[in-house]
């Protein structure tokens, strides 16, 4: 393991990037620029968290079948949070289908 400029171990800094969601993420994309396995799960939290965020502002103004996908969403993310902060901690790059491909969008922008 290699050490970040947060002067940890990049899987403890995989773990940081998931740690407040998106919030961390993009904390995490302007922060680190050379590591990039710490880029990446920067990138997928940003990609994953942020993307829940919207769908939830999003189902909160269609009715019925919004609010029951809304019912959901705290615990897809919260399940996601928990393995993904595993998948980091363990030190895999895990890439969860179809949001990786987005993530690694991103993290060519910063």
């Amino acid at each position: 393991m290699s050490e970040t400029k947060l002067g940890v171990d990049e899987n403890i800094a995989g773990v940081i990037a998931y740690a407040l969601g998106f919030i961390t993420g993009i904390l995490l994309l302007v922060i680190e620029k050379e590591n990039k396995f710490v880029r990446f799960h920067a990138a997928q939290s940003t990609v994953v968290f942020g993307g829940l965020f919207v769908l939830s502002i999003i189902m909160g103004f269609i009715p019925i079948i919004g609010w029951l996908i809304l019912l959901f969403l705290p615990l897809i993310g919260f399940v996601l949070w928990l393995y993904l902060i595993f998948m980091a901690y363990k030190g895999n790059m895990y890439r969860l289908p179809v949001l990786a491909d987005f993530a690694d969008k991103l993290e060519a922008m910063f």
